[in-house]
Parts: C-alpha cells; sequence; structure tokens
C-alpha cells in the first residue's frame, strides 16, 4: 500500500525504550514501506535513539513529549490529566490521519480509554475487545476475544464480540468461513451463566454465521473453532495461564546436566511454537483505527511481533471490514 506509517508509544511496558527502539529499528529494516511515528519523553528516547542511528533515519518521525503514562495511573486520571503522554500523543496522531495503527505496551485500562475517546467505535459497537492468537494443534491460530478490556460483559456485547471476531479470522487470517463459539464450563446447552446463554441462543439464529456452540477451557488449542468468545476477565486468565504453562514447559530445560541439556533441544525443536513471544500483540478491535498492546513485560522480539500485527491489520483494513460486517448485521441480532 502507498501509505503506511504506524504510531510507537515508545515508553510503555516494563522497559521503555531499551525495547521499543530496538524493535522499531529491527521492523524498519524488515520492510522497506513502512514508516514509523515515535513519541516518547526527550531525555529517555534520545540516548537509545541515538544508539541505533534512528535520529534522521528517513522513514522516522520523532515527537517528544512531557509526559508519559505508568501503570499506576487510573484510566480516568490518565484521560484527562496526560494529554502530553506518548501514549496519547500517538492515538492522536492516528486520530489525525497521520498513522493508520498504534502499538503501545503501556496500562491496558489507560490505553482503552484513550483509544474510545479520540478514536471511538465503529458504528454498532458497544466496547472495543481485546482480540489474540492461539497457537492451534496441527498447526494455524485461534483467536481468542476478549483478554482483558472488560471484564464484565453482557449477551449484546459478547455477540458483538463474535461479529469481531469473525471478521478479524476472515480478512486477517484468512478463514473463508470461521467457526465461531463460546468458552464455557460445559458443553451442554443449559450450562454456564445467563449471558452466555443468551449469547449463544441470539449466534444460533444468526442464520449467515457458523456459530459451532460452546468449548471448554481445554479446547483453547485444539481445531474446534476458528474464533472462541468469552468476557475479559475469563480470557485474560485463560490467556496468562496459558502463558505461563507454555514459559514452564520451555523453562523446564534450563538445568544443568547432560539429560537436561537433550530435554533442552527437544523441547525447543518441538515447542518453540508456544512461545508466548511469537504471539504478542492483543488487537483493540471494534474502534474505527488500528490499536495493538503489547504485553507491558514484552522483549524487543515480542515487540517487533506486535509491530507487525499493526501492519497486516493496515493491510487488511480490518476496522473498515468490521464496520461493513456491523452495518449488514440483522437489526434484530442485538449487534447494535
Amino acid at each position: 500500500m502507498s501509505q503506511l506509517t504506524v504510531a510507537l508509544d515508545m515508553m510503555g511496558g516494563d522497559h521503555g525504550p531499551s525495547v521499543t527502539v530496538p524493535a522499531a529499528a529491527q521492523a524498519l529494516s524488515l520492510l522497506p514501506e513502512l514508516n514509523l511515528a515515535l513519541f516518547g519523553p526527550e531525555s529517555e528516547l534520545s540516548p537509545w535513539l541515538s544508539r541505533f542511528h534512528l535520529q534522521s533515519h528517513p522513514r522516522v518521525r520523532i515527537h517528544f513529549c512531557t509526559q508519559q503514562v505508568g501503570n499506576e495511573h487510573k484510566p480516568a486520571y490518565a484521560l484527562r490529566h496526560l494529554v502530553d503522554s506518548s501514549m496519547r500523543k500517538a492515538l492522536d496522531t492516528l486520530a489525525e490521519g497521520r498513522a493508520q495503527a498504534c502499538v503501545s505496551a503501556g496500562n491496558t485500562g489507560a490505553l482503552m480509554a484513550m483509544a474510545v475517546k479520540v478514536l471511538n467505535t465503529v458504528p454498532g459497537v458497544e466496547r472495543p475487545a481485546l482480540i489474540t492468537r492461539l497457537p492451534r494443534a496441527g498447526g494455524g491460530y485461534t483467536l481468542l476475544l476478549d483478554v482483558g478490556a472488560n471484564v464484565s460483559c453482557d449477551a449484546h456485547q459478547l455477540v458483538q464480540f463474535a461479529l469481531m471476531g469473525e471478521q478479524a479470522s476472515r480478512h486477517v487470517l484468512a478463514v473463508t468461513r470461521p467457526r465461531i463459539a463460546l468458552l464455557n464450563v460445559g458443553a451442554e446447552a443449559n450450562k454456564g451463566n445467563e449471558a452466555v446463554r443468551q449469547a449463544s441462543r441470539t449466534l444460533q439464529a444468526l442464520g449467515q454465521m457458523n456459530y459451532v456452540g460452546y468449548v471448554e477451557g481445554d479446547d483453547l488449542f485444539s481445531d474446534k473453532a476458528d474464533v472462541i468468545v468469552c468476557d475479559g476477565f475469563v480470557g485474560n486468565v485463560a490467556l496468562k495461564t496459558s502463558e505461563g504453562v507454555a514459559r514452564l514447559l520451555l523453562g523446564l530445560g534450563r538445568r544443568r546436566g547432560l539429560g537436561w541439556k537433550m530435554l533442552t533441544f527437544w523441547l525447543k525443536k518441538r515447542l518453540s511454537h508456544l512461545n508466548p513471544d511469537q504471539y504478542n500483540g492483543a488487537s483493540l478491535v471494534g474502534l474505527r483505527a488500528s490499536v495493538v498492546k503489547s504485553h507491558g513485560s514484552a522483549g524487543s522480539p515480542a515487540f517487533l511481533n506486535a509491530i507487525l500485527q499493526a501492519v497486516a491489520e493496515i493491510e487488511h483494513d480490518l476496522p473498515a471490514s468490521i464496520a461493513h460486517r456491523f452495518d449488514t448485521a440483522p437489526q434484530d441480532s442485538h449487534a447494535r
């Protein structure tokens, strides 16, 4: 595409520029068509920009800010008082049309509040949802949403998440007819809370959607669904638990001795696809532009993957496809 610009909050996360600057430099080297807009305080950002020769890079625009959003800041405070933060300025650039996507590893609540305020949701979407990829047995990916943006959801919102997940699977992962499922405590029709049961009834009534019913937690990495829908509380716990188990398995071989070294080699060969860093980057879908949330603890390779995720969403114009899906959804589907 002729214009490909991603705005980066360089100060988000646990490590700031020591992670975000090397990732930005690598992204530029991998993608010759990519332009970056970088945001952060001059005193902290400039030394790292100099180290990686980005201060005069022809495809980099640098914007120095006087504030940054910390993990301790509540969303309401960040929204009202941190208007010159790297997170807010990156989102402002997106709203002004000078970038097509934004990536931040910062405070999730603040990012959600600012993104909704600055960008607004597409018509018909009540609240954005965080969506992420999970590796699937036999290859491929399953999309899981919401993974933390909305800790409590009603049936209408779960249906909206299903519609957005369907579009993400179709347009970003090229699944022709995505299978949609609800995450539940059992596969039987009478299981789950009222919100999940009502959402299931609504999704069954949507004739154009390939709804396959309930899946349980042990189906997350199976091939039973292409999109799995849940509220943000359940999704975040499921995601973090999965990441913890993956890191446990990948770290078992870090012990001394020949046997452990052999185990390390086997684990890296057989389980490398489970490394959570490969799937870093949860998108806030439902907004008028693409916003990708990186893990706060992400290293440079993981933050790079979040940038690449943002680029993929620009290339497939995911916000526009979601807006079109809501335009064509039946009026009685509770999607509005």
